[in-house]
């Protein structure tokens, strides 16, 4: 096999073999630094994601933009003042872009940036599996307590 021949069939099913998957391409040191781990852009894109709020804003700004109220009464039992600290770490993150327009009273409107809408199709990818999985895990779950 040449170094560029990268199409490895499966003797029995005829197709093409799946990839590794990508989060198991390096192998880590064993302990994992915790240096390391708080360095990874893996763990910072899930801390990121991962929060109580922050999803469900990706989702919701991904199907259109959204003034600030409308974000607000959008989204049951979040504060103010935790939508306004959610937003703002989505901003600084390059996935939300704050627009403001020049209204009595100024309107502030949020969308995300292409960055952000890159980041709904492997969301996308992550949702599928959870819903996939859901009965799976809950069966884990009844079965481990």
């Amino acid at each position: 096999m040449s170094d560029t021949h990268t199409d490895v069939r499966s003797p029995d099913a005829g197709r093409t073999a799946p990839a590794e998957p990508s989060v198991l391409a390096h192998r880590l040191p064993r302990p994992v630094p915790a240096a390391e781990l708080a360095a990874c852009p893996v763990g910072d894109v899930f801390r990121r994601v991962g929060d109580k709020w922050s999803l469900l804003l990706v989702v919701l700004l991904g199907s259109r933009p959204h003034r600030y109220n409308e974000l607000h009464r959008s989204i049951e039992g979040i504060s103010q003042r935790m939508l306004t600290r959610t937003l703002r770490a989505l901003e600084t993150d390059g996935l939300v872009h704050r627009e403001v327009h020049p209204t009595v009273p100024p309107t502030v409107e949020y969308r995300l940036t292409p960055l952000g809408r890159s980041l709904l199709e492997p969301l996308s990818a992550l949702a599928d599996w959870a819903v996939l999985h859901a009965e799976d895990m809950a069966a884990a779950r009844a079965a481990a307590s």
